[in-house]
């Protein structure tokens, strides 16, 4: 059971379905006990918060009735829970902890530094629904001082902050916070504004002046040097040795150049001095420094080109899509002021020359810092070749050997593996011998330093210099430095037993990294985390997150070679390919139901290893095990917003029927011209899934007649096989259609239907959408709180297991909702969330909804410009289009009132006009209203002007359809002007004729006109 109070008082079960608590009373009990967070509350205490002065008859019997209807409400939720509801001597308590109490969880993110994902635990004020109520009162002003400091440090937008600032104007720490929002979106002036309403709110209210914090924030933004640090780059678990000059120089070569490359062999640490570098530097960077792990991307990609752009954008992580292009031009257009970090470009240093080419010249303000065994070769291009670290004179005493950088590396990490061991008289000479002999490259270094426990450091000298003596004529092609370097490496893959060999070599074959089982596995080596163990001590693996093991890129292509020539490589390889595509398999069905977020989780880790498995079944032939592979994760591809490499992969498998229907699908959803070709080619040998995903993606397209006979099909199918899920898919999809018809009733029971089943389900995806359908029946109707509530949940829910594009679309349907009930700032600060994400994911059709929610927040606060290039432009959009997208009526009929406003009479009937003929075609009677009310107000004969407003009001009672107080301006200021020209008795005569005709002939009396 987990409980929620940042917001209103909430119960859910495990499995994310609402707990029913009847009784105000039983509420405020349950909000009692969350108030006390597990602490025990005395019997009298909880009988005065609930019922103060006027007591019930019996009030410990009234209150332990109330405990036992709490206790009840939880057992019919979820089995075994009624036992959290405790009682004892200390008097009554709730059984929480940080875990299942989104204040506790709240204030445990907030101390691991994670803001950003405390602040989306909060669903509006906290405790909300009992926000009168005293014995809440000390907890919701700890809690909304926590929520506002947390959004001191958040990455807020600019509408956000204003908002906040609105509320709490005094607060200096929300001031700084806006005055760096307003600076780094290029408002310097507002930002000094903004300053300077605080310092005169200040002087008037409380005679006091700016806190010096802020005071020097104001000179930095007078300065332009504002700093601010957010990256995705990793913690180190130990300390950079030796490379402060070099940090100094590097920081140096990218405040003047907008590329940096660092080069140099394998293992002379470019990766960390690279981290480091970007670290430092980070606070010069508004949009902050981003990793990017280009190691698991080969020449033998299908495409080396999608991979990169792939990799770039899961390290932004960005949703793909549009072609490869319009990738990349997306890509620069989010870079804003940032660095981007891409490391081991070696591979396929080509490819990324010419991505970084078109990234720097498409965003000006970015800057890169790359890491490769050669360099770009760019114009422009600085390259610092990463020297090794500073070895000791041969003849250097103890003082002098101590201050080189490779022996104080190989000290420290010789410490950490031999307790005990340091630089004294007795370890010097041969610690000052060994590190000449390694050159002073780092992992050199540190692969010999974890064997002084076991040899001490004399003994490591003597086999060493035994070692490179045998080796030295076998590398003689190869650099000096790699020479040492592979002798190194070679030395400690001796020392490993048949076992560790084995197991190393065949880890080679994974891309960025595997679990232990899919090492068990690949390997063929059933207690392989006992030797992953050994291996990880002897620096040749490295663990990652405490889960995953990856190889060194130096060790690992080592490793290859050592398939190679035991003559494993292919079979291996084939064990890889086998093995993932299982995985995926798998994961499939776990994504369709509650541990949803559990396997987006587990594939996201993997997502490299299955695109190198992709590749291998591809170039090989293995068409059934490809086929097998993008089948398996086409669904994972879409819940992550990643349309562009689903559709480049399906493509790989071009004769697969099942492989048809999803690429249809994903056609559709990334605008392509040819999608109704594709459809009807692959529909027909389509099953109940593919029928439903065709039906889904296609509706927004518009030809809602063919999909809803697919949904039809599909839904007969699904029902037969009594498959839930998609009876629900298909309920929450046929909810969409009656949204856009304004069938209310349709909608909710469809809605309805979906959510339940959906719920039972545990299926998030699933709860989304009908929640999302069920929030928008809630708004046609009128319950704009209700509406505001389920979006709401949609939000945080969402960001909970990273489904973004459904973030962006709730948001822009909370932004909707707000503007149904004239909160025209929250629209725009909805839209404007809404729109960044939708814009960062790709999600045509959101972009859409916020850019809509924009413009009507726009006209009905005068801005009329704005608004007219807002509307234009989803217009523009949409002419792009073969046919008629749904929101084209409504972006005409709001368009259409603003040329109203403005004055332009003509045009206005225009776009009325044609916002008809598109609700006509949509079978939208709702439109249809809306564009004759619209029409009423600008046509010159008035009498058919009354006579439209009388069928579009008898229309509108007829269907229930609510005009928000919000919408009745623009019919007031219709009917006003048709009254006034007519008179009261002509205008009810015609008006009256209109009552008896529906809209379609209505709208005919203006065409025979």
């Amino acid at each position: 059971m987990r409980f929620g109070v940042l917001g209103p008082v909430t119960a859910w079960t495990d499995a994310g379905t609402p707990v029913v608590i009847q009784g105000l009373k039983v509420r405020a009990l349950l909000a009692d006990l969350l108030v006390h967070e597990g602490r025990p509350v005395p019997a009298d205490r909880l009988i005065d918060d609930l019922w103060g002065s006027e007591l019930p008859g019996n009030p410990s019997g009234t209150l332990s009735a109330k405990v036992s209807q709490l206790r009840r409400a939880f057992e019919d939720a979820e089995s075994g829970s009624r036992s959290l509801v405790r009682s004892g001597p200390a008097g009554y308590s709730i059984a929480v902890e940080s875990s299942s109490h989104d204040a506790l969880r709240f204030r445990e993110l907030l101390a691991a530094g994670a803001v950003d994902e405390a602040l989306t635990l909060w669903r509006g004020p906290a405790y909300a629904d009992f926000a009168d109520e005293a014995f809440v009162e000390a907890a919701v002003a700890r809690l909304t001082d926590e929520r506002l400091s947390a959004c001191e440090r958040a990455d807020l937008s600019v509408s956000d902050l204003s908002e906040l600032v609105r509320d709490h104007p005094l607060r200096e720490g929300l001031r700084a916070a806006h005055m760096k929002a307003l600076y780094r979106t290029g408002r310097q002036s507002e930002a000094l504004e903004s300053f300077d309403q605080l310092r005169q709110l200040l002087l008037d209210e409380l005679g006091l002046d700016p806190g010096p914090e802020l005071v020097a924030l104001q000179q930095s933004i007078l300065t332009q040097e504002l700093p601010h640090a957010r990256s995705n780059l990793p913690a180190q678990l130990t300390d950079l040795i030796g490379r402060s000059e070099a940090l100094t120089e590097i920081d140096s070569c990218l405040a003047s150049s907008r590329l940096v490359t660092l080069t140099g062999p394998g293992g002379v640490g470019k990766t960390r001095l690279a981290l480091a570098a970007g670290a430092r530097s980070s606070d010069r960077f508004a949009d902050g420094v981003v990793l990017v792990e280009l190691a698991a991307v080969t020449p033998d990609a299908l495409s080396v080109s999608n991979s990169l752009t792939d990799a770039v954008q899961a390290a932004l992580d960005l949703r793909d899509a549009g072609d490869s292009g319009a990738v990349v031009d997306r890509l620069a257009a989010v870079m804003g002021s940032r660095l981007l970090v891409l490391d081991n470009c070696e591979q396929v240093v080509e490819d990324v020359a010419l991505l970084t080419d078109r990234l720097l010249a498409a965003a000006p303000r970015l800057r890169v810092l790359a890491t490769s065994r050669e360099p770009l070769g760019l114009a422009g291009e600085v390259v610092w070749s990463v020297p090794p670290l500073e070895v000791p004179a041969a003849s250097s005493g103890l003082d002098a050997v101590g201050e080189c950088s490779a022996v104080q590396l190989f000290v420290a990490r010789a410490a950490a593996a031999s307790r005990g061991f340091g630089l004294t008289d007795e370890t010097v000479a041969d610690v000052s011998v060994l590190c000449r002999r390694l050159d002073g490259i780092p992992l050199a270094l540190e692969l010999a330093a974890t064997r002084v426990r076991a040899l001490g450091v004399h003994g490591l000298v003597a086999r060493l210099d035994d070692r490179f003596r045998l080796l030295a004529t076998g590398h003689r092609g190869a650099a000096p430095r790699q020479q040492t370097l592979h002798a190194m490496i070679d030395w400690s893959w001796e020392l490993l037993d048949a076992e560790e060999q084995s197991v190393l070599r065949r880890l080679a074959v994974h891309a960025d990294g595997c679990t232990a089982e899919a090492a068990a596995t690949v390997c063929g080596e059933d207690d392989v985390l006992d030797v992953l163990v050994r291996l990880v001590d002897r620096s040749l693996v490295v663990p990652v997150d405490g889960t995953r093991f990856r190889l060194l890129e130096s060790v690992a292509a080592y490793c290859v070679e050592k398939l190679r020539s035991a003559g494993e490589l292919e079979s291996v390889r084939q064990q890889h390919l086998a093995y993932y595509v299982s995985l995926a398999e798998a994961a499939r069905p776990g994504l369709f139901g509650g541990e949803q977020g559990r396997w987006l989780q587990l594939l996201d880790e993997d997502s490299a290893n299955f695109r190198t498995a992709l590749d291998r079944a591809v170039a090989t032939g293995q068409s059934e095990l490809a086929e097998r592979l993008v089948d398996a994760l086409a669904w994972y591809w879409f819940l992550r917003g990643r349309h562009v490499e689903a559709l480049r992969s399906l493509e790989a498998v071009p004769g697969s029927a099942r492989a048809g229907a999803w690429r249809v699908g994903f056609r559709y959803l990334l605008g392509h011209q040819d999608a109704a070709g594709e459809r009807d080619r692959w529909v027909d040998a389509a099953d109940a899934m593919g029928l439903w995903w065709i039906g889904f993606a296609a509706t927004d397209a518009g030809d809602l007649a063919a999909c809803h006979s697919l949904l039809d099909r599909a839904l007969k199918r699904f029902e037969a096989d009594g498959n839930q899920w998609g009876t629900a898919a298909v309920l929450a999809a046929r909810a969409k259609h009656a949204h856009v018809r304004g069938d209310l009733p349709a909608l909710y029971d469809d809605a309805c239907q979906s959510i339940g089943i959906f719920r039972a389900l545990g299926d998030r995806w699933g709860v989304l959408q009908a929640t999302g359908w069920f929030g928008a029946h809630a708004e046609l109707v009128g319950d704009f709180d209700e509406a505001e509530r389920l979006h709401l949940e949609g939000v945080q829910a969402a960001e909970e297991i990273g489904l973004w594009p459904e973030v962006a679309s709730a948001l822009g349907m909370l932004g909707w909702t707000s503007i149904r009930q004239g909160r025209f700032d929250s629209a725009r600060t909805y839209g404007e969330r809404a729109l960044r994400y939708a814009t960062e994911q790709g999600q045509r059709s959101t972009q859409a909804l916020a850019e809509l929610v924009l413009g009507f927040a726009a006209r009905r606060t005068g801005a009329l410009e704005e608004a007219s290039e807002r509307l234009e432009g989803l217009i523009a959009a949409a002419g792009r289009q073969k046919e008629a997208v749904l929101y084209l009526s409504i972006v005409l009929e709001e368009l259409g009132f603003v040329r109203e406003l403005q004055g332009r009479l003509d045009e206005a009937l225009a776009l009325h006009v044609e916002a008809f003929r598109v609700s006509e075609d949509f079978d939208s009677l709702r439109g249809m209203c809306w564009s004759l009310e619209g029409i009423a107000g600008c046509h010159p004969d008035k009498t058919l002007a009354a006579t439209l407003l009388g069928s579009a009001a008898a229309t509108r009672a007829t269907k229930s359809y609510l005009m928000a107080a919000t919408e009745s301006g623009d019919l007031d200021r219709a009917v006003a002007a048709v009254e006034s020209a007519l008179g009261a008795t002509a205008y009810q005569e015609a008006y009256s004729r209109g009552s008896a005709l529906a809209p379609a002939e209505a709208f005919a009396l203006l065409v025979r006109e």
